[in-house]
Order: structure tokens, then sequence, then C-alpha cells
């Protein structure tokens, strides 16, 4: 009988470990992510904020994770036609 209301105690605390986690990624990476939606509008590095907080948002949500993935396409397509030499305006 001991032996299982242990157990009970181990699966509460793993899903409060859980709970806690998400509550401080949300709260950490949504901050980090508004930072840097401001940082567009006010002088800072809102081109590292933004990523940073998507990254962070990315460990538990999976539309953060597939923004993520769309915006390093995104910054690939963009990088790639620099070293590429079909730059238009040549």
């Amino acid at each position: 009988m001991l032996q299982k209301f242990f157990q009970w105690l181990q699966a509460i605390a793993l899903e409060s470990y859980h709970r806690a986690h998400r509550i401080v990624v949300v709260i950490s990476g949504g901050f980090v992510l508004l930072v840097g939606i401001a940082m567009i509008f006010l002088p800072g590095p809102a081109f590292i904020m933004i990523p940073l907080g998507l990254v962070i948002l990315a460990t538990e949500f999976v539309w953060a994770r597939r923004l993520l993935n769309r915006l390093k396409k995104e910054i690939r397509g963009i990088t790639g036609n620099f070293g590429s030499g079909n730059n238009p305006g040549q």
C-alpha cells in the first residue's frame, strides 16, 4: 500500500514538473518574442530576439517550431542569393 502511495506521489511530482517547465517556457519565450517584436519599432537587435524567442517556444510548441523552420528557409533563401551572383541590380 505504501508503494502505491509513493508511485502516486511520484506521478504527481512529475506532472507538476512538466507543468512548471511549460509555464516557464511560455513566459520566458513569450517575453523574448514580444521584446523582439517591439525592437522592430524601437532600437535593438530584433533579428536576434525574435528567432531566440521562437527557439525557446519551439521546445514546447509545434506551431513555434514550424514558424522557426519557415523563418530558417526564408533566411537561407535570402542569404543564398547573395553568393550566387544572380543579383538583379547587376
